[in-house]
């Protein structure tokens, strides 16, 4: 080959390579969401993506979602958390209990990331907080805790509660801590626990009509049933109820004691963000929140005929009018 020809074609070939100043196209990754359909849902969907845009990741750009929801099936997540992994997503993020155990059971190999589940060390996700080993990391919505603190709560408004209904999920396995701090908590302030296990929306109306006659001071709502129909039926039967979501009271729920959402569900970006730059979920502490908030709607207040305190009204961080 010519001297000239051989310069010509290294000239060529250097042309096609990519130059140093133009911007290569940005790998898209794929995050597969699965949730189980409740009230807060939309709000939790909304807070993540939000939270990762701020993080950088453009939907369509370098971030791509594949979300799937139960709507209200329980018994569908295991068959949504194996599609997902079929799909060979980057990393899994679930929200609430059911749908991590289901994602869990799904992969060993996907990293997952909880934006909300009750404790995951007694419902088996994770072996500890500050190790929680395997391909499962997040945070922990201390919603068991709270459920203990709803009890608290529930004295101090009404002192004459002295009895209180527990409507527990039972396909949930977070039902049995759910559980067991109200109880404890029942103990504490000398206040008789009623637990109920619910397995369908039939038996979650049988449990309002039943207690129409018994007349319960109040009930505690397990923020996976279903929100919106606890409400309704709570309004109905005149029963003051409270639950650990920020969902059912914006359905007419009287009460809920809960952990800030939105600082949950941006520290469930910043660990989708760590795990997608190379760490490892075995390797960061499963969280807890910090921040919680007591708000009352006065408007399901008066409909019950129940007055507030003004200093008890004063407690709350927000008032539904």
């Amino acid at each position: 080959m010519r001297r000239r020809e051989f310069i010509a074609l290294l000239g060529a070939s250097i042309g096609l390579l990519p130059s140093a100043g133009v911007a290569q196209p940005r790998k898209v990754r794929t995050i597969g969401v699965l949730v189980v359909e409740a009230p807060g849902s939309e709000q939790f969907w909304q807070l993540f993506q939000k939270a990762m845009r701020e993080l950088g990741y453009i939907d369509g750009q370098n971030i791509r979602y594949e979300f799937r929801s139960d709507h209200g099936q329980a018994t569908r997540l295991p068959e949504l958390a194996a599609e997902l992994v079929q799909l060979k997503v980057d990393l899994i993020v679930t929200w609430f209990t059911p749908a991590a155990r289901a994602a869990k059971q799904a992969t060993r190999e996907v990293p997952i990331v909880m934006a909300l589940a009750g404790d995951p060390v007694e419902t088996g996700l994770v072996e500890s907080l500050n190790r929680p080993g395997g391909n499962i990391t997040g945070m922990a919505g201390v919603t068991a805790e709270l459920a203990g603190k709803s009890v608290e709560i529930i004295r101090e408004l009404l002192p004459s509660a002295h009895r209180v209904v527990a409507l527990a999920n039972a396909p949930d396995p977070f039902s049995k801590p759910f559980l067991e701090y109200i109880r404890l908590a029942g103990v504490a302030t000398s206040t008789a626990i009623d637990p109920k296990m619910i397995h369908s929306v039939e038996e979650l109306e049988a449990a309002f009509s039943e207690m129409e006659k018994k007349r319960p001071g109040a009930v505690i709502v397990q923020p996976s049933l279903p929100s919106k129909l606890s409400a309704e039926l709570a309004l109905r039967y005149q029963i003051p109820a409270i639950s650990a979501m920020r969902g059912f009271v914006n359905e007419g729920g009287l009460m809920s004691y809960a952990a800030s959402e939105p600082d949950m569900y941006r520290q469930a970006a910043i660990y989708v963000d760590k795990i997608l730059k190379g760490a490892k979920p075995a390797d960061l502490p499963v969280q807890q929140p910090t921040r919680f908030e007591l708000i009352i709607n006065m408007k399901t207040a008066k409909a019950i005929g129940l007055t507030v305190a003004p200093a008890f009204l004063g407690r709350a961080d927000e008032v539904i009018e």
